[in-house]
């Protein structure tokens, strides 16, 4: 019996007529099924996307031929295994967000493998090993910026994650580490980006006197708080809230919208395009 598996097909290219039908047909001559699809054409820019979920048995090479035969030129196409995609998780001292993403993983709402949790504190160690899942300790005391990278680096590149997910891990990463995972590095901000960038951000808000408080998932680069947002959610706030009670509200915020940026990015809901994304 032949082996029949699922896998997601991104498409990305300039648009142009009858490119829904020319995927479409590529699959069936493929004797593909088509689960599930979905398209977005950006007027103002004249680009197509489309994602298309397929179950079958899979000539790999032969459908993304016959796509780059089909295609404008230019064309980015990638067909991704549906398997369950491995993260390393860097964390520093807050619990919230880190602990929100194990027990999802654990009870199965968030279809991702936690290769390991990586911190420059030991503080949220019990916490992960209760999970069995292994804890890195790696201080950044008595080290420079770089040399603690390296060796986070070394354990990060040992278990060969598909994305790394920043769980409120305080500390801005180096172009060299953001160059090491392109579009690959998902990062909770605890801020409605653009708005309150950098540090204290809560404070910021309070001092502004906001109604609303947010947070924000983005891929990192090297622009700091720049990068394509992902996800983002605001909860209201009012002149009751102290910096403090923004910052206990906020949290709630952060988890969640981690923790669904974190699943649209592991199911290959996400085209990066330019500074943003396209989720289908």
């Amino acid at each position: 019996m032949e082996n029949v598996e699922r896998k997601t097909l991104l498409t990305h290219c300039s648009d142009e007529h009858g490119l829904i039908a020319k995927i479409t047909n590529i699959c069936f001559k493929h004797q593909l099924n088509i689960i599930h699809n979905n398209e977005f054409v950006d007027n103002a820019s004249g680009h197509f996307f489309m994602r298309t979920e397929l179950e079958g048995t899979f000539n790999d090479q032969a459908l993304l031929a016959d796509l780059d035969l089909a295609l404008p030129a230019s064309s980015k196409r990638s067909l991704i295994s549906s398997s369950r995609k491995k993260i390393v998780i860097m964390v520093t001292k807050e619990a919230h967000c880190l602990g929100d993403i194990l027990m999802k993983a654990y009870d199965g709402s968030l279809d991702v493998e936690i290769a390991a949790v990586v911190g420059n504190y030991d503080k949220l160690q019990t916490l992960t090993e209760r999970f069995d899942i292994p804890y890195h300790y790696i201080s950044h005391e008595g080290l420079s910026r770089e040399e603690h990278e390296e060796k986070m680096l070394d354990v990060i590149h040992s278990y060969d994650p598909r994305y790394v997910v920043l769980a409120k891990y305080m500390r801005v990463l180096t172009p060299n580490f953001v160059a090491q995972f392109p579009h690959k590095i998902i990062n909770i901000h605890h801020s409605f980006l653009p708005a309150f960038i950098g540090a204290k951000p809560y404070q910021q808000a309070f001092d502004r006197g906001v109604k609303i408080i947010g947070a924000t998932a983005h891929f990192v680069t090297n622009d700091l708080d720049e990068g394509p947002i992902i996800k983002q959610d605001v909860i209201p706030v009012d002149h009751n809230f102290s910096a403090a009670d923004m910052a206990q509200a906020g949290r709630d915020v952060e988890k969640n919208v981690l923790s669904k940026a974190l699943s649209k990015v592991v199911n290959d809901h996400v085209f990066v395009y330019g500074n943003k994304t396209v989720i289908l």
